[in-house]
């Protein structure tokens, strides 16, 4: 229910005078991490410095590269772990990158807003 895509801007932590690339993702507070094409993450200079074990949609184990980076909509920054997508997976924007930035995904009205969070 709900499901929409929103546009973000990632770049290597760290290099706040490098250029970003913008990655149009969906909003995905099912998964934990972000995940981007591979070749988005690599044409700006992040290189996987780790293997993330994960659990696919269809059940399927595996491990995938990533890297911290920086990630940003609007006027709002966080640092999150991204794992290094297949260039015709979906980009995602995960959990972990949402609280980050405060935001929670308004899914009928299909918009991220600002949200407050249980210390507890």
């Amino acid at each position: 229910m709900g499901a929409f895509s929103v546009e973000i801007h990632v770049r290597p932590m760290g290099v706040g005078d490098r250029p970003s690339a913008a990655v149009k993702c969906l909003a995905d507070t099912g998964a934990a991490f972000c995940q981007f094409p591979g070749s988005v993450l690599t044409s700006i200079g992040v290189t996987a410095d780790r293997h993330v074990p994960v659990v696919l949609a269809d059940g399927t184990r595996r491990e995938q590269p990533a890297a911290w980076v920086e990630v940003r909509y609007r006027d709002l920054t966080a640092f999150t772990l991204v794992l290094f997508g297949g260039e015709n997976g979906l980009a995602l924007l995960g959990a972990h990158a949402l609280e980050g930035l405060g935001l929670a995904v308004d899914p009928v009205r299909k918009v991220l807003e600002p949200s407050r969070f249980p210390l507890a």
